[in-house]
């Protein structure tokens, strides 16, 4: 066993567990105050859900010995079985398969949490968990296999997807999309004003996501070597032209350099350079991150055009910046893999787990609104689907005049006074909807 590579997986798998309350964090500052802790929520289930699901059959299903045309792994390892504190990972890494198996998680925990911005202020809880569990399990698992584990269809095919441009980023992209087209528009689209209630809290979760990503990209490489050391610098630049490139499209198209743009143009530098970034030099990333920001910029503009309520942008960062970055390493790639053969390899690879996700995840969708319904009440949606899913409010406005009361669809919860006695919480709807 290398213990230094070891301490740097586990280091980096806990990097990329910060990156989870750091998207809950960006997309929580991006809605409205009456849906700000269902935001947060809906990324945190995830790593509630997605953990238990790794342990009982995802790692097994993701990188266990292929069944059969590289399209998904065997029950080998159901329930972690047959990896103790000694079996060590295939290669020349030397770190526990445990380590690996940590690391792995919390790329699974994080891809769904990202199609939730999606679907802000509008969808039920219990839905969102049904769909997380569906979709992990049927989506994010296979594709994972196709592309990371050395028998996947498309890691023979030698298709470059470092730190998870198809399986994470097109895939939860697409997969955002497909449900939206089932659940809707939110009420008052392209009508009401729907600003940001908390910009601190987007740049906050921009920096825990941009901090985490280094685990993310460089812990990749499993290994405390060069390889992690030019993907963390290519994660850096990328992020950094990146929010340049957004910030200059918005700047030319809509007059001014926002906050929002920023930190958004940042994310979607992370995000192209990530299925990129060991495979190109700092200029190949600075070329990469610069587009990726400007072509981002314009693409979410398109739900507008379109008609397709992506609340919080994830089709036009993730989808659109993984498409960039997947495409452009097959032209950028140094030592001479790049060109035109493996630009073609990298599209049969994006656009596969573009298509399988899109049709896969609408099925979903429409299973879990036909069962259980995915759509919030009117009268939830518009008075806040924080009381009516959590009991709760993201912030107290009694002391400034608030009155929260209304309709809830969750009993009353108990807290405590500040003497312990158990008093009741009574659940109800604040009004104020900034």
């Amino acid at each position: 066993m290398n213990g230094a590579d070891t301490a740097f997986v586990l280091i980096s798998g806990a990097l990329v567990m910060v990156m989870t309350p750091g998207l809950a964090f960006f997309y929580g500052g991006m809605v409205r105050v009456k849906s700000a802790l269902n935001m947060l929520m809906m990324s945190f289930i995830s790593l509630g859900i997605v953990s238990v699901l790794w342990v009982l059959y995802g790692y097994s299903l993701a990188f266990g010995d292929d069944l059969g045309g590289g399209l998904l792994g065997n029950l080998d390892h159901i329930g972690l079985k047959g990896i103790d504190t000694t079996t060590l990972t295939g290669g020349n890494e030397g770190i526990p398969v445990f380590a690996f198996v940590v690391f792995q998680l919390m790329f699974a925990v994080l891809t769904p949490a990202l199609m939730s911005g999606a679907l802000a202020d509008r969808v039920k809880f219990s839905a969102w968990a049904l769909f997380t569990t569906l979709w992990v399990s049927i989506v994010y698992f296979p594709v994972a296999h196709w592309v990371w584990q050395a028998d996947g269809w498309l890691f023979q095919l030698e298709v470059i997807d470092f730190a998870g441009g198809t399986a994470v980023h097109i895939n939860a992209g697409i997969g955002a999309l497909a449900a939206v087209l089932v659940v809707g528009k939110r009420i008052g689209f392209k009508r009401d004003a729907m600003r940001p209630h908390s910009l601190p809290l987007v740049m906050l979760g921009a920096a825990l996501l941009w901090f985490g990503w280094f685990g993310f990209n460089a812990g990749s490489a499993l290994a405390a070597n060069g390889t992690a050391a030019t993907m963390a610098l290519n994660t850096q630049v990328a992020a950094g032209a990146a929010m340049l490139g957004w910030l200059g499209y918005e700047r030319a198209r809509h007059g001014a350099f926002t906050t929002l743009g920023a930190a958004s143009g940042a994310v979607a530098g992370l995000v192209a350079i990530t299925p990129a970034g060991a495979h190109v030099n700092p200029m190949g990333a600075l070329l990469i991150g610069v587009v990726a920001g400007a072509v981002c910029s314009w693409a979410v503009s398109l739900k507008h055009k379109l008609g397709f309520d992506d609340s919080l942008d994830v089709v036009g960062v993730h989808l659109v910046g993984g498409l960039v970055g997947t495409l452009l390493v097959g032209l950028l790639a140094i030592d001479g893999v790049g060109g035109l053969k493996q630009l073609g390899k990298q599209a049969i690879g994006a656009f596969s787990v573009l298509a399988f996700s899109f049709v896969v995840s609408w099925l979903l969708a429409k299973l879990v609104d036909a069962t259980i319904g995915f759509r919030a009440d009117e009268d939830d949606e518009v008075s806040g689907v924080d009381q009516a899913f959590h009991a709760e409010t993201a912030y107290d406005f009694s002391a400034v005049g608030g009155s929260p009361a209304g309709r809830s669809t969750v009993r009353a919860a108990p807290s405590q006074d500040e003497t312990g006695a158990a008093t009741t919480r009574q659940p109800g709807t604040t009004k104020v909807d900034a």
